[in-house]
């Protein structure tokens, strides 16, 4: 079992996929690891849903993780633990992970314990970098795509504010209006209608 404390940007990008591409490739940008993720969202069958915000039913959910890089395949259980201020900042996020050597059969567990499977989430990512900076483009299957960013606290882009900074001066195209997209809930909430 893994603990990660982390802090990211997270984006919507305002262009289509080309577009976006063209742009990273002629500001300098090389490409670097792909990979996928197919994330199963699980909470327990007895929350009243309707009755609970989106931030707090993704609050709930265990993730169930199918990630493909090239020929490896790891695939975990995890729990996420974010720490989101009143204007909708992320201020802190933990993850909790566990790998798994099945993920049907980890599925099969959670619903023997009276979870169900709320959403599933798939997209393909590409890492992009300049210099000591990078950033992963995801391609959310059917929806947005998005940009994130996590900060390191090895490098010189160790705060959210050095990289908001950063994304504003190399002028990238993207919703200014929103840093901190969260993917699950927006996700939800197409499913939920809301």
């Amino acid at each position: 079992m893994s603990i990660k404390k982390e802090n990211e940007i997270t984006v919507k990008v305002t262009c289509l996929k080309e577009e976006l591409v063209d742009f990273l490739q002629q500001t300098g940008f090389k490409e670097g690891v792909k990979f996928s993720l197919d994330d199963y969202y699980f909470i327990p069958s007895n929350l009243k849903i309707e009755n609970m915000s989106t931030r707090d039913i993704i609050s709930k959910a265990i993730i169930l993780r199918y990630n493909v890089e090239g020929d490896k395949v790891l695939q975990r259980i995890t729990f996420k633990k974010k720490d989101i201020a009143k204007n909708g900042d992320i201020v802190n996020q933990t993850a909790i992970n566990c790998d798994v050597y099945n993920i049907e059969e980890a599925k099969n567990i959670f619903k023997a314990i009276n979870y169900n499977e709320i959403m599933n989430i798939k997209e393909d990512d590409i890492v992009y970098w300049k210099d000591n900076f990078k950033l992963a483009v995801k391609f959310i299957d059917n929806s947005d795509i998005l940009i994130e960013i996590e900060t390191d606290e090895n490098s010189e882009w160790d705060t959210i504010e050095k990289i908001k900074n950063k994304i504003c001066e190399l002028n990238l195209p993207i919703a200014k209006d929103d840093f901190f997209i969260k993917k699950a809930e927006n996700e939800l909430n197409k499913i939920l209608r809301r």
